[in-house]
């Protein structure tokens, strides 16, 4: 079996400017992706528009043209995919890494389709597959969306909107713009001031006026078939007439697959354990890059701050 100097495991930004950085330094590796080309970003919601301008979110220096102030989710999609053609990239595509071992110091890593060998590994996964669940009863009704993509399937039907984050605050002023009746059910006491600045004023107008119901310091606490349970910030129960709940309560890494590749975690918001000077885990020739680096603290790390583990990563890897 080939001996690969570098197996990378997801094809998000991240990934691909990993296995950039190796062809350049002409290193011999694959990308194995669950999913299509930066796979998360195929998942986002269909009109999104990014925090960052364009060109904070290019890799390898490859200019990523956009017309718009802040590019949107196809204008990305065209941007990474189409560096994956142009460069050739080596990317083995709905194929899920399952294990990772290391037998002295060779990687096996085992997949739903094969088993590889390398020499040194680099898990860039990111943290959008998994949902951070609340955890209530009734979670599990079909009517409970943890990702959000467009409006339409929601015109004239009454959705609760859990949160009050970019995601939530985006599908609640989607829907409303398409006739649902829209209710947030929201743990703090205002909308995040992480909300995109020209984003934020419209919801909290929408909010103001009443065509959004908003319920501050409150807690959703049971899903039924044609309601929902929630307690008030007066500590009151009500109960709702509802079609839909959007619980938009963010994502997270998978800390399994971590953990059973022997990546050290550690406090509650379960940090893997790394050089900050080399992405190197505790194992050694085990890489983290992008996201994945900071555990449930999720907001840490962006394409744009990120860029660089590449580049870190393929420095430590030529000089060992």
């Amino acid at each position: 079996m080939e001996i690969l100097d570098i197996l990378i495991i997801g094809a998000g930004p991240i990934g691909l400017n990993c296995a950039l950085e190796a062809k350049k330094n002409n290193l011999n590796y694959l990308i194995i992706e669950k999913g299509t080309i930066v796979n998360s970003l195929y998942n986002y919601p269909l009109y999104m528009k990014f925090f960052s301008t364009a060109d904070k979110l290019e890799i390898a220096e490859i200019p990523f043209i956009s017309a718009a102030p802040k590019p949107g989710r196809q204008e990305a999609l065209e941007y990474y995919q189409g560096i994956a053609r142009q460069k050739n990239i080596n990317i083995n595509l709905y194929e899920k890494v399952l294990k990772v071992s290391k037998d002295e110091k060779i990687f096996e890593i085992e997949t739903s389709k094969s088993k590889y060998t390398a020499k040194n590994v680099i898990i860039s996964t990111g943290f959008y597959d998994i949902p951070n669940l609340m955890n209530i009863p009734g979670e599990n009704l079909e009517k409970v969306k943890h990702y959000y993509t467009e409006p339409y399937p929601y015109a004239r039907q009454k959705i609760v909107v859990i949160g009050s984050s970019n995601s939530s605050v985006d599908a609640a002023l989607e829907t409303y713009r398409k006739g649902a009746e829209v209710t947030m059910i929201i743990r703090n006491s205002e909308i995040s001031e992480n909300v995109k600045y020209w984003v934020k004023p419209d919801i909290e107008n929408r909010i103001a006026e009443g065509s959004i119901k908003a319920h501050f310091n409150a807690e959703l606490i049971e899903i039924k078939e044609k309601t929902v349970v929630f307690k008030d910030k007066e500590g009151e129960i009500q109960e709702i007439e509802n079609d839909f709940v959007l619980a938009m309560t963010g994502y997270l890494p998978d800390f399994d697959f971590l953990k059973n590749s022997g990546i050290d975690l550690q406090g509650e918001c379960l940090n893997p354990v790394y050089n900050q000077e080399t992405m190197e885990t505790n194992i050694e020739n085990l890489y983290l890059a992008g996201v994945v680096c900071g555990g449930k603290d999720t907001h840490l790390w962006f394409i744009e701050n990120s860029r660089i583990h590449a580049e870190m990563i393929i420095r430590n890897i030529l000089s060992t």
